[in-house]
């Protein structure tokens, strides 16, 4: 014997998980961005270009050191998580730390983007070294 199986679609049931999950996202980028606002703000970039998309990781790698079009490399597969451990680790340098606090960037971002940003990291410019007669 067969069993016919029929599937209804109710609209009123679909994507039922649509505004918790975009809701989560939207939470999400506002902590990550209100991070990135902080930290731009104590390398004496705006904070505003925290929040705005692709333009706050260009400001990132300005900040780093780095030049614009790494962000490209960000779009390829599997070069992009090591251009990513190298950002991070050119933006540890540039607020004065290492590679240890580079590990924290690359496994807990967000937790450590805070540290930098409230924590008692000064900028120092792209490399960790301090421009004299330039306040940042």
């Amino acid at each position: 014997m067969h069993t016919l199986l029929t599937v209804v679609t109710d609209p009123a049931t679909t994507d039922t998980n649509l505004g918790p999950t975009f809701i989560g996202g939207l939470v999400g980028y506002l902590i990550g961005s209100l991070a990135l606002m902080g930290i731009f703000t104590k390398a004496g970039e705006a904070g505003w270009q925290g929040f705005v998309p692709i333009w706050n990781t260009l400001v990132l790698l300005k900040i780093s050191g780095k030049a614009w079009w790494w962000i490209l490399l960000l779009l390829i597969p599997i070069v992009n998580i090591v251009v990513l451990i190298l950002v991070w680790h050119a933006l540890s340098v540039s607020f004065g730390h290492g590679v240890g606090f580079t590990v924290g960037l690359v496994f807990l971002s967000v937790i450590f983007l805070y540290i930098l940003w409230l924590g008692s990291s000064t900028y120092r410019g792209p490399g960790g070294r301090t421009v004299a007669g330039t306040t940042y």
